[in-house]
């Protein structure tokens, strides 16, 4: 582990799960998010997710949480976390937030393997934590630190799926 992200874990400043998923969707949404300006609480797109993940895994979901980390169920017996997501659109981010729930939880040192459910499409994903994406998360990790200490946010950059971004207000109006 590199010595910026011991600083960042010793001095508890660790990560949501959102926030690796922002990095990869949208900085000035990271950034946003980052300084408490959270407006997903009142999005249809998370309340839809929210009830995906209910009723496509009522048996064994329970969101488990750990500090900051939301994860949405622990399979027992087999040391696997599990995320549920509605679409494969943004499949970079949701990978790099399992892998970040799977290097998060290492530091506690449970080892851990990760599946991403995909139930809309009827697909699996099965992910695990590789010395190569280890040092691409860190990367990651680092670049995030950057865009949420600064002062302002990143500059608006147009994206295909701003429009149902519920910060479109906030860039675009």
């Amino acid at each position: 582990m590199d010595s910026t992200l011991q600083e960042i874990l010793h001095r508890g400043l660790v990560f949501t799960g959102s926030q690796v998923n922002y990095f990869f969707v949208c900085w000035r949404k990271l950034w946003f998010f980052s300084h408490d300006l959270d407006l997903e609480a009142d999005s249809d797109l998370v309340l839809l997710g929210k009830l995906l993940h209910e009723t496509g895994y009522a048996r064994k979901f329970k969101e488990v949480s750990i500090g900051r980390v939301k994860i949405d169920f622990l399979e027992r017996g087999c040391g696997e976390i599990h995320e549920v997501k509605r679409s494969r659109r943004m499949e970079k981010a949701h990978l790099f937030q399992l892998l970040y729930y799977i290097y998060y939880l290492r530091r506690f040192g449970v080892d851990v393997k990760g599946v991403l459910h995909y139930p809309l499409l009827k697909r699996t994903v099965n992910v695990e934590l590789t010395e190569e994406k280890v040092k691409e998360l860190e990367t990651v990790l680092r670049e995030m630190r950057e865009i949420i200490s600064k002062d302002e946010p990143p500059l608006v950059e147009r994206k295909p799926f701003c429009k149902r971004c519920s910060y479109y207000e906030l860039c675009w109006c």
